[in-house]
C-alpha cells in the first residue's frame, strides 16, 4: 500500500476554504464514486472518504488543506500520478506552492 500526504497553507479564509472543501466532495462523490462522511465543526471540516482501493481524508481550517490518501495495492502503481494531479488541482484553487 501507497500513502499520499499533502498540507498547503492558504490564505482563502474560512468560508472559501469550506466552499472548495464542499465542491471538492460533491466532485469525490459523483465523478470518482467515493463515499465520504463529514465532521465539521467551528473552524474544522473534515472529509473521511473512501471506495475499493482508496481511503482517506481531507483536513480544512482556515489556514490550511491537508490530504492523507491510502491507496491499495492495484492503485499503487499509480501513486506519482495520482500525487501529481492532486497538486495540480491543488495549484489551481490555492496557486502554486511555495
Amino acid at each position: 500500500m501507497a500513502e499520499i500526504h499533502i498540507h498547503r497553507t492558504h490564505g482563502l479564509g474560512w468560508d472559501a476554504a469550506l466552499g472548495l472543501a464542499q465542491d471538492w466532495q460533491t466532485r469525490a462523490e459523483q465523478d470518482w464514486g467515493l463515499h465520504c462522511t463529514v465532521e465539521s465543526g467551528e473552524g474544522r471540516h473534515h472529509v473521511t472518504f473512501e471506495r475499493p482501493g482508496l481511503q482517506g481524508r481531507l483536513r480544512v481550517s482556515g489556514e490550511a488543506f491537508e490530504l492523507q490518501l491510502t491507496l491499495g495495492f492495484l492503485l499503487s502503481a499509480y501513486r506519482g500520478r495520482i500525487e501529481a494531479e492532486l497538486q495540480q488541482r491543488l495549484d489551481g484553487w490555492l496557486g502554486p506552492s511555495t
